[in-house]
């Protein structure tokens, strides 16, 4: 697939001897908007680090924006992909101002030091952070928000600079119902944007899932369920198997739901 802004042949990585994944072939085309569903030790989160370049497979070969991981210098790679993660979260200094969080992207640092932003930079954070539902937040320190507006703000912060790769571990996790629907709203209109970056969201739940994401990859006990265009593959059947419950499935104007089947 020569577009292929991620392409995995074959990946496993395995720990201490048990495959966290195992055979995972995967390509993900440009301007594609992909979520990753699974239960809880999945290898979601394995998955997602090695598409940001983090983990290297230990079988299988993983290439990322063309750049094949255990050939290249990850230190070039990285700044070309936009990330928002819970450990990306930990590593942010409490005392930062919340407008600094998403201004520092675009130096690839945590924690503004002496860096010169110009006003259109400025303009552009405070839009995105409005963007995601957090409006009004930019004078606020990172530390004094909520887990939800905490998610919204690194959101934000992956996407300030133009990334080639958007990739969002969970960003509705700690979310209640009003956050959630803000941010899925954000990440509907990114999704429909032409311009917007190839997307890669990790998720537990369809109801998380934008209008405008248009593939899908399930995930159980680190391999592959199923894999495609999201209206194609996205049955209850194959979330069912994936989470090892009767689920019913149900889709209403681009917005998903699962229940299981009593």
């Amino acid at each position: 697939m020569p577009d292929a802004v991620v392409d995995l042949d074959a990946v496993g990585v395995v720990r201490s001897g048990n495959h966290l994944l195992r055979d995972v072939d995967l390509a993900v085309g440009e301007g594609e908007r992909w979520v990753v569903l699974g239960p809880n030790g999945a290898g979601k989160t394995t998955l997602f680090d090695v598409m940001a370049a983090r983990t290297f497979p230990s079988e299988g070969r993983a290439t990322v924006l063309g750049e094949t991981l255990g050939e290249t210098d990850v230190a070039d790679l990285r700044p070309r992909i936009g990330l928002s993660s819970a450990s990306l979260a930990a590593q942010v200094p409490g005392r930062e101002r919340v407008r600094d969080v998403v201004l520092t992207a675009a130096h690839g640092v945590l924690g503004r030091w002496r860096e010169d932003y110009e006003s259109v930079d400025v303009e552009r954070a405070d839009a995105l952070l409005a963007a995601f539902g957090v409006t009004g937040l930019g004078e606020r320190t990172f530390g004094t928000l909520s887990e939800g507006e905490r998610k919204r703000v690194l959101v934000a912060r992956a996407v300030m600079t133009d990334p080639e790769l958007l990739l969002l571990d969970e960003p509705a996790a700690g979310l209640d119902l009003r956050g959630r629907e803000d941010l899925v709203a954000g990440l509907s209109v990114l999704a429909r944007d032409a311009a917007a970056p190839t997307t890669v969201l990790v998720t537990h739940h369809v109801e998380e899932i934008p209008p405008g994401f248009d593939h899908v990859l399930l995930l159980r006990g680190g391999e592959v369920v199923v894999a495609g265009p999201l209206d194609l593959v996205l049955t209850a059947t194959a979330l069912s198997d994936t989470f090892g419950i009767a689920l019913d499935l149900q889709v209403d104007e681009g917005r998903w739901a699962a229940r299981a089947v009593r």
